[in-house]
């Protein structure tokens, strides 16, 4: 429920924007806002070329009908292109593609990759189920889930899924933890006594699931090095201490409604394996040199991913006649998941369909850019420095769109530096928390969920306590 008035509130007020923006003349044409592509530039005017002034008129004519006034510093550059005796002015360049460009984008960029990793997955998936392997999983972690989801029994399949989405989150595998994740929310809702409505088991997963615990932020590292960091993996650390605290943001709140036993040995036991792992490995990597720093972390999330499809399909081999008592072997037990996955994108589009589509009417609208101008200007007034304000705008769109968050990123980068507080605080700010809209609209969608109960609320504040980690960790290490 919070989340469809979300959706409609913001497709409204983006849509009230818009036309009045256009009726009001402080927008030329919103014709870009509709068929327009990211970055395309911005129509603000069309006039006739005799009606310029004298000086314009012979600057064009000399530059074969397009001519451009550099702007000072921030501003945008003014370009002028006449066709025949018309001249388009423009300034700017789109914030987000337009609603219809979004709707065709969505299905060639985000569901066909996504329908292609799903597949490939849930093959995978299938294969650790029918060769036995996920029972075991399940029964190895079951000590630790039951106290965290004691509505879920134990060695339950569902314990399997979110263990595999956890550690493909752990490793920066974002392409893997999705397929592991939305087949955790199905085998979930099969113990759900209330279909439409989410489980606490439900709600206690998608909140760790957001919080995102990283051990190697491989992508970021990537950008950085991109941007010619001195150092790209010298934000390795904030980023895994910013999601740690938003994991046990998550945790204790979400346990804390839940009425989670925090006391219980096992799950002391596990958070100090956890911390234990993380600080060991961050002992190793600190120890190494800058190119044996950037070849290990790298590599080690590929190879881990390598070594789960070796022991998978290893274990199916060797368990190769259990296959044959279901009547299948192990290539038919990959396609037949594989084709699951198949079922599950096209579930999942719709929602997909429907977020993606608002959040480009709301970028394009002005709303967000007006929003996040105001807390930039609240936030310099009670005396936070601008080196923080200036990469708030990650932090403020990483809930809605992770690709939006990125551009505002890499701008943040290349405008003040990769090695620069803002910089580097940028991208802490995007590996720190998901895609909250997205990640909701995708796994509840993909069970047709109509009644999240708190989770929204719960993500946002985990959302807002990793911004303020984020901050509060660059502030002590850079």
């Amino acid at each position: 429920m919070a989340l469809s008035r979300f959706w409609l509130i913001i497709v409204l007020i983006s849509v009230i924007s818009i036309l009045f923006r256009l009726f009001g003349g402080y927008t030329y044409s919103i014709e870009g806002w509709v068929n327009g592509k990211k970055d395309d530039a911005v129509l603000i005017k069309e006039c006739y070329l005799q009606n310029l002034s004298p000086a314009l008129q012979d600057s064009i004519t000399k530059h074969d009908g397009k001519f451009r006034i550099a702007a000072a510093e921030a501003l945008n550059d003014t370009f002028y292109e006449a066709d025949k005796d018309v001249v388009r002015i423009t300034s700017g360049k789109q914030s987000a593609d337009g609603l219809l460009p979004t709707c065709k984008n969505t299905i060639f960029d985000i569901l066909l990759p996504l329908v292609a990793y799903l597949s490939f997955f849930c093959g995978i998936l299938q294969l650790l189920i029918d060769s036995g392997a996920a029972e075991k999983i399940a029964k190895f972690f079951s000590p630790v889930f039951v106290k965290l989801f004691p509505e879920v029994p134990a060695n339950h399949p569902a314990i399997s899924y979110m263990t595999l989405n956890f550690a493909a989150n752990f490793l920066g595998l974002d392409s893997a933890a999705t397929p592991f994740g939305l087949k955790a929310m199905e085998s979930l809702q099969e113990l759900n006594t209330t279909k439409d409505k989410a489980s606490n088991s439900q709600i206690m997963f998608m909140c760790l699931h957001a919080a995102g615990l990283t051990l190697i932020p491989t992508s970021i590292i990537g950008y950085r090095a991109a941007q010619h960091a001195l150092n790209p993996a010298d934000v390795m650390l904030p980023c895994i201490i910013t999601s740690f605290i938003g994991t046990i943001a998550a945790l204790v709140i979400v346990g804390i409604r839940q009425r989670i036993n925090f006391k219980s040995l096992t799950i002391l036991l596990s958070l100090g394996s956890i911390t234990g792992l993380i600080s060991g490995l961050l002992f190793y990597i600190h120890g190494l040199d800058f190119i044996a720093k950037n070849h290990f972390t790298g590599n080690l999330s590929n190879v881990i991913l390598m070594l789960i499809l070796l022991g998978v399909l290893g274990y199916a081999f060797y368990r190769e006649k259990v296959f044959s008592t279901k009547g299948i072997d192990v290539f038919t037990s990959f396609v037949q998941g594989a084709s699951q996955g198949l079922k599950t994108g096209a579930t999942i589009f719709p929602y997909i369909l429907g977020m993606l589509a608002a959040i480009s009417l709301f970028r394009n609208s002005g709303v967000f850019e007006f929003i996040a101008s105001g807390i930039a200007t609240v936030f310099t007034s009670i005396g936070v420095a601008k080196d923080i304000t200036d990469a708030l705008p990650v932090a403020l769109l990483r809930p809605f769109s992770s690709g939006g968050a990125r551009g505002f990123m890499l701008d943040a980068m290349h405008t003040y530096g990769p090695d620069s507080f803002t910089g580097r605080l940028a991208c802490v700010l995007q590996c720190s928390a998901e895609t909250t809209f997205y990640v909701i609209a995708v796994y509840f969608g993909s069970i047709k969920i109509k009644d999240t109960r708190y989770t929204l609320s719960t993500m946002l504040l985990v959302d807002f306590i990793c911004v303020l980690a984020a901050i509060f960790v660059c502030a002590l290490f850079f």
